[in-house]
């Protein structure tokens, strides 16, 4: 068991994740995934290309009033600005939580292919106590859940559960709020209808591990995904269908005690994004704050105006604070289309 001094720590970090009209800026990218990324803008993805695009972004005069915490990965979380202070220096000065990705990315399942578990328990309380060293107040680690009318399998998700409760007690232990990343994917042909089936199945598991941990719901985040239809279904779901879907789960799974919820934007358009958000916050006021914790819906639009020229900066950096903005206000239920 955590002890209580502790969980009140971990609280404090907690609401201040989920503070009113902030959210998370999840800029975790891994190698791959930001390569991926700059390719599309045509520009090589070297530390030097990645170290300017992340002071673009974290460095931006404000960043503070809409953004709460940012999610880093391994090699950011050691980087410096240009000015030689850290990144963590930079975002602490700003008002703003650094966070770490602790995860070491997914494998496919034993006995089924088509599934993914999570690596990276080996040795993660090493890696723990040395990220809070580096300034890191939360950790992230996400768990893939796959979807079609047979996927995923029991064996599947509970594996995933069972090492979210592991990564979430390391973490309590370690000093570090976890955020407890469950995400049923957007690829596929499900309907909203099947989506929300497993991802209370999802839910449910995951929070019944977690307590059998003794993982404190009061000192953890959840970040999931919203309840949508598979990107492939041909099923348009309109934003109020999208919200009441979404809350019907979390009705049925959430403890009362979780600090806040944090959404991943999980293949949604910027504005996407934004509009369920809102959708989702306009039927509160609800038993935990819901907010964002989005990387490409905040991220997209930036990166291609920045291009990697520092001349463009300025200009990323106003669209990326007005996306920040923008889901400041959905997470309070306060945002309309006339304010784009």
């Amino acid at each position: 068991m955590i002890e209580p001094s502790k969980i009140l720590e971990l609280n404090k970090v907690a609401k201040q994740m989920v503070a009113a009209g902030k959210g998370i800026l999840a800029a975790d990218e891994s190698f791959n995934t930001i390569e991926k990324r700059f390719a599309k803008i045509n520009l090589p993805s070297t530390e030097e290309n990645r170290r300017a695009y992340r002071e673009m972004l974290f460095a931006a005069p404000g960043i503070g009033e809409y953004i709460s915490g940012v999610i880093m990965f391994d090699e950011t979380i050691r980087q410096r600005a240009t000015d030689g202070h850290t990144f963590v220096t930079i975002l602490e000065k700003a008002g703003v939580l650094p966070g770490i990705k602790v995860d070491l990315g997914t494998k496919e399942m034993d006995d089924s292919p088509n599934e993914k578990v999570t690596k990276g328990l080996e040795g993660l309380p090493d890696r723990l106590a040395q990220y809070a060293r580096f300034g890191a107040k939360f950790a992230k680690w996400r768990a893939v859940i796959a979807i079609d009318e047979e996927l995923p399998t029991e064996a599947n998700i509970g594996q995933n559960a069972r090492d979210l409760a592991n990564y979430a007690l390391a973490c309590q232990e370690a000093g570090l709020v976890p955020m407890v990343e469950p995400e049923v994917l957007m690829d596929g042909s499900h309907t909203l209808e099947r989506c929300e089936e497993v991802s209370l199945k999802v839910l449910e598991a995951v929070f019944a591990e977690l307590k059998n941990a003794g993982v404190a719901f009061e000192g953890m985040i959840l970040k999931t995904n919203m309840v949508l239809p598979g990107k492939d279904s041909g099923q348009a779901a309109v934003p109020e269908e999208i919200a009441a879907a979404t809350l019907e789960v979390f009705k049925k799974a959430l403890p009362s005690t979780l600090a806040g919820q944090a959404f991943l934007s999980g293949g949604q358009s910027e504005k996407e994004a934004t509009v369920n958000l809102n959708a989702i916050n306009k039927l509160g006021p609800h038993p935990w704050p819901l907010t964002f914790s989005y990387g490409r819906a905040l991220q997209d639009s930036a990166l291609k105006i920045w291009a990697g020229k520092p001349e463009n900066a300025r200009a990323a950096r106003e669209i990326f604070l007005h996306r920040a903005k923008m889901n400041g206000l959905a997470a309070e239920g306060k945002y309309g289309a006339e304010m784009e």
